[in-house]
């Protein structure tokens, strides 16, 4: 019997823990892993800091802990069945992924949707938001103990998970869009559920301000923690509310405005210090703004000129009715050539950028005239704010590292590459 031979290195292998800060650690501090494990962290994002005590001297942010590969993968499959990839990338408010992408793709194609699908698709994205905020804000008074607001919270919360599952068919992640409009109308009674809803978010949320806006515990453990300059946060990227909550009113609805946000009346909410109580105070404020836009919205549709096809006639990118799959050649060949070989996308290349609840969500397109696109990138803005995460962090408390976390609002998703 043959007998190995031990292996021998000719260095000692550092801890690679410690040897991020090697040669600059002091003596007194302690380096401590904060995930990718912890239940806080969501799996995916590993913080090790540096502690001096309870006081966080600097951070290492480390989000590449999953790997899914959804760039790569957008290159095999047409450009229809992508729409639940995009799904995934913020299975939070996915419904503004989906009609980002598909707003790409439509430009792509010189594709205008209707009247309807535009207003439609505009009340949705601000459902979206809603539901992304008030998740995002229960999770962060849970995090800090604040159970009764949490769940009056989630509890309005899953009225529109419900909500959302009677148009879409699927609790989370809707795959509801569709290049030229949208899988299927509303069904009867949904927009007066949805007048229901409206006014129990505001009964809830009037409780959450009572218990929560001057409450001193509250106060203490967010005023002036994880604060943020607006310097930096242009420097690296950030948009959305962490940007918005240094002051500036930055915001592609109303900048660069897409689907019917010009038609809307609505205040951009802003910040004044960059910490962590301007950012629960920018997603409130935008809650409220949300509802008042969604009730806008409403009325635009029930207009009589509004009332028209959800989807564009267009057999380029639109399925033909099911009725007629069954019962006419023309279109069966039609939807099997769609299904099959998806939509022949125009070459070309395209940036397309929607405000998704965390930020600046863009897709680049490039299509080289076939029916799968050759590259497919996403701007999301989870990944850009993990850049910034540590300016947030250093110098803090070690307790206040999960709230501060928590008020980024990072979805793994989103950082996946």
């Amino acid at each position: 019997m043959t007998q190995r031979t031990p292996l021998t290195l000719d260095r000692p292998v550092a801890n690679p823990v410690r040897s991020i800060f090697e040669g600059t650690q002091r003596d007194d501090s302690v380096i401590v892993n904060i995930g990718p494990s912890h239940p806080a962290t969501h799996g995916t994002v590993q913080i090790i800091a540096e502690l001096d005590g309870e006081r966080v001297l600097r951070t290492d942010v480390h989000c590449g802990y999953l790997h899914r590969g959804f760039e790569k993968e957008c290159e095999d499959h047409t450009w229809h069945n992508l729409i639940p990839y995009v799904d995934r990338l913020n299975y939070v408010s996915a419904l503004i992924n989906d009609f980002a992408y598909c707003d790409g793709v439509e430009q792509l194609m010189g594709v205008q949707i209707t009247p309807r699908c535009r207003y439609l698709r505009t009340l949705l994205s601000e459902y979206s938001r809603l539901v992304d905020h008030l998740t995002c804000v229960a999770a962060g008074l849970m995090e800090m103990g604040a159970m009764t607001a949490f769940l009056y919270l989630v509890m309005v919360r899953d009225f529109m998970y419900e909500h959302l599952a009677a148009l879409t068919g699927a609790r989370v992640t809707y795959s509801y869009g569709r290049i030229g409009g949208l899988a299927h109308d509303l069904p009867d009674g949904w927009l007066a559920r949805l007048d229901e809803i409206m006014v129990q978010y505001e009964d809830f949320i009037a409780r959450v301000h009572g218990l929560v806006d001057r409450n001193r515990i509250f106060i203490d453990r967010l005023r002036g923690v994880g604060v943020i300059g607006t310097a930096d946060a242009l420097s690296l990227g950030c948009t959305g509310v962490i940007l918005r909550s240094t002051g500036v009113a930055r915001d592609l609805r109303k900048d660069t405005p897409y689907l019917a946000y010009a038609e809307l009346d609505f205040d951009i909410p802003v910040g004044i210090k960059g910490d962590n109580y301007d950012r629960y105070f920018v997603r409130m404020r935008e809650m409220d703004e949300s509802v008042y836009m969604m009730r806008q919205l409403k009325a635009l549709l029930l207009r009589p000129e509004n009332a028209g096809p959800i989807n564009v006639d267009d057999r380029r990118c639109s399925f033909p009715p099911k009725a007629l799959v069954y019962t006419e050649i023309e279109s069966l060949i039609n939807h099997f050539k769609l299904v099959i070989d998806g939509p022949k996308v125009p070459a070309g290349e395209v940036y397309c950028a929607h405000e998704s609840p965390n930020g600046e969500l863009g897709f680049y397109l490039v299509s080289t005239g076939g029916g799968v696109p050759h590259k497919v990138h996403c701007r999301s803005p989870s990944f850009v704010h993990m850049g910034a995460a540590h300016l947030m962090l250093n110098g803090g408390q070690l307790a206040d590292i999960v709230p501060t976390f928590g008020s980024i609002n990072m979805i793994g998703g989103e950082c996946d590459r």
